[in-house]
């Protein structure tokens, strides 16, 4: 990851936009302080944690559409 202070950022933005269009990820400081972060506008690909978390969380305070209790009474779960 890059760093760039403001002026720098401001004086060469097309340039830092193609950068950044290519994947790279560019930090925008002022007086060496960050204060912004250049990140290509396409989503990042989850990890598959990530996907594994989110569809299990997604699952809380869902049914089945039966009673888990009678399908174990009927020896079906």
């Amino acid at each position: 990851m890059s760093t760039v202070g403001a002026y720098e950022a401001k004086t060469h933005l097309p340039a830092l936009l193609e950068r950044v269009e290519s994947g790279e990820q560019i930090t925008i400081t002022r007086h060496g302080t960050p204060v912004a972060r250049l990140v290509p506008a396409h989503p990042e690909v989850a990890s598959p944690a990530d996907t594994i978390a989110a569809l299990l969380s997604s699952r809380v305070g869902s049914s089945l559409g039966a009673d888990l209790r009678a399908l174990i009474d009927e020896g079906r779960a």
